[in-house]
């Protein structure tokens, strides 16, 4: 059986613990971050961690990562 491709666009963007779980950064934090509140600058600094439908999915995606 031949080898399986990584999907590149989906390894930039997601990574996979340990566990198996798949995260990824938050989105809107590159600019425009000046007139938002304190507390929402901290909650855009922690990684999501992506739902059991779209885990299945980057699995098939990122076979060997």
């Amino acid at each position: 059986m031949p080898k399986l491709k990584t999907h590149k666009a989906t390894a930039k963007r997601f990574k996979r613990t340990k566990t198996g779980k798949i995260i990824k950064r938050t989105a809107g934090q590159n600019h425009f971050n000046a007139k938002e509140s304190g507390n929402t600058g901290t909650n855009k600094k922690s990684d999501i961690v992506m739902s059991k439908t779209l885990n299945f999915i980057m699995h098939r995606n990122l076979p060997y990562s």
